[in-house]
This record gives structure tokens, C-alpha cells and sequence, in this order.
């Protein structure tokens, strides 16, 4: 049976993270079970969802051919894990980043659910051989990373565990198509996976820019938001260097390889984000964001409209 057959999905944990995954999910027309740990937690998150997917839909950003009012009803509440997971051919668990706590919450769920049940995980900086460690049966066993927020930004990176069956991943990558992600399939797993191994690049280096008085904080943020990412908002870094030469990646290799070669070996050491330097660079960025509550909510408000307005050009291109 596919998974478009079956239609009941459990997400464990109703925080940001959670719900947003709710949403993506109701939007494909799956029913979804919330469970939190914290009784009546579950219920004020099927609250905050509606006011989110009401604001989108007047927005006209509403994803899924469903109503708002349609997709909440595909949403119930539990404060209970059985009930929560009853009926369930995919649970993807939401909760604190901290290994223990999803070994013991995998341990409970694996005990509640049939063999063939798809366990995901939500981790974005733990190998899914220590998460699915204490699970019996980790064939069914994968991460599905979103990036946050997962409504907005439709990457998910899906990491197998080493005993992970191949059906499972073929699963996991055709349901998360099918409610519109953009699902990237890691060959086996590695610490920080693929996104934030590059993201961890490009904050090393441009730490150190400013670190070595090479440039402002505001302007390395400019690299990125007027020059790099221009282009890597619709194609990749392998697909850019593939158009910047005239005969191709290769042809770009034997021009530039060497001159980059240059510059990587000019690199200096992994900085010390919380050593000496850093205080000056957090007082710079709190220069042009003030770090309290008011500002950084305006701004995240502000990043998430952004997103929804580029995730529209992206979809109408």
C-alpha cells in the first residue's frame, strides 16, 4: 500500500517545529494526530494553527487544495500516545533537540505501533544511529530534517539509518513529495548532514571576514542576501559554476579550480565563536537587531513573509 492509500499521520511534540509539520501535512489532505507530553499542550496548538492557516488563506498562501476550515478539521489532539498513535502509518517526532529524550520517546512509540509504521525523526545535529539506538526494528527507521520553518522553506533532508530499508526511504521521499516538499536523499549519514555542513561553511568564513576586520557585519550579511543568494534562491552552487563558464562545470575547473584551490588553502582555522572576538561581533549585529523579544520577533515576522513571498515566485517560475 502507498502512501497515499493510507492516510493518518502522528507527529509527537506540538512546538514550532510540530505544528508546522502538522500543517504541511493536513495541506496534502492527511489526517493528523498531535500528542504532547504536557497535557492540554496539543489543544493550544490546533488554536495557533488555525490562526496561522486563516492568515494564510486570506493571504492567498494557503498551501493544498483544501479550505483553512478543511484542513483544521484533519487535526485532533492527544494527550495520550496510544490513542495518538493508533492508526498512524507515519509518526515524525518533533521534540527537544537532546538525544536522550527521543531514545526514550522512540522506545515508547516503537512498543505502541506495528512493524511497518515509518518512524522519522526531526533532528537536525544527531546521527540517526544514535536516535533509533534503542529501537528493535530500525529498517523503518529515518531522519526527515526540515528546515525552519518547514512551511516556508520546503528543503527536507532525509538521512538514513544505516540499517534503514530502501522501501522506507522510497516511503518517506514520495510522502513528503506528495504534500509538497522538497525532499533530498542522503547516501548515509554524517554529523550536520548536508545543510548545515555547507550553512557551517559559510558562517566560518564570513566570521572570520569580520573577525580579521576585512568587512562589517552588515555587508557580509549583503554578500549573501544581494549577491550570493540571488542565484542560490533558484539554483545551487554545483548548477552556478555549471553556467559560469562557457563549456560547463569542467570547462569552469580548469579556469577557476586552481585560483580556488588558492583561496581555500588561505582559510584559517575553525574560529572560537564564543572566545574573545565574539563579544564584538554580537555587539555589531545587536547594533543593527537589538537581541530582546520585540525586535527579533518583528524581524523573524518580517523573514517569514519574505519566504512566503519568494516560496510563491518559485512556484509561479
Amino acid at each position: 500500500m502507498s502512501s497515499s492509500d493510507k492516510k493518518s499521520i502522528t507527529v509527537i511534540g506540538s512546538g514550532l517545529i510540530g505544528r508546522s509539520w502538522s500543517m504541511v501535512f493536513v495541506s496534502g489532505g492527511y489526517s493528523v494526530k498531535i500528542y504532547d507530553s504536557l497535557p492540554g499542550q496539543a489543544t493550544k496548538a490546533i488554536t495557533e494553527m488555525r490562526k496561522q492557516m486563516e492568515e494564510l488563506e486570506e493571504a492567498h498562501m494557503l498551501r493544498g487544495e483544501l479550505t483553512a476550515t478543511q484542513q483544521i478539521a484533519l487535526v485532533s489532539s492527544y494527550d495520550d500516545l496510544a490513542q495518538a498513535l493508533e492508526g498512524a502509518f507515519f509518526v515524525q517526532e518533533c521534540v527537544f533537540e537532546q538525544l536522550e529524550v527521543k531514545q526514550s520517546v522512540f522506545l515508547d512509540i516503537e512498543r505502541l505501533v506495528g512493524k511497518d509504521v515509518i518512524l522519522s525523526s526531526s533532528t537536525s545535529c544527531l546521527v540517526p544511529s544514535n536516535v533509533f539506538s534503542k529501537v528493535q526494528s530500525r529498517s523503518r527507521c529515518i531522519v526527515s530534517h526540515p528546515v525552519n520553518p518547514p512551511y516556508y522553506v520546503k528543503l527536507v533532508e532525509l538521512v538514513p539509518h544505516p540499517e534503514t530499508a530502501t522501501n522506507v526511504m522510497d516511503a518517506t521521499h514520495a510522502l513528503m513529495t506528495k504534500v509538497g516538499q522538497a525532499p533530498v536523499c542522503l547516501r548515509k549519514e554524517i554529523d550536520g548532514f548536508a545543510l548545515n555542513r555547507v550553512q557551517a561553511a559559510i558562517i566560518a568564513e564570513s566570521w572570520r571576514l569580520v573577525k580579521d576586520g576585512i568587512i562589517s557585519v552588515k555587508d557580509i550579511d549583503l554578500v549573501m542576501s544581494e549577491g550570493l543568494g540571488m542565484r542560490y534562491a533558484f539554483i545551487g552552487p554545483m548548477e552556478t559554476i555549471h553556467l559560469n563558464a562557457p563549456a560547463g562545470l569542467e570547462d569552469y575547473m580548469k579556469r577557476y579550480g586552481e585560483g580556488i584551490t588558492r583561496v581555500l588553502k588561505s582559510f584559517g582555522p575553525v574560529p572560537d565563536f564564543c572566545g574573545e572576538g565574539a563579544k564584538s561581533i554580537a555587539d555589531e549585529m545587536c547594533e543593527l537587531i537589538p537581541s530582546d523579544q520585540q525586535h527579533l520577533s518583528a524581524r523573524m515576522e518580517r523573514r517569514d513573509q519574505l519566504l512566503m513571498a519568494l516560496a510563491k515566485l518559485k512556484k509561479d517560475h
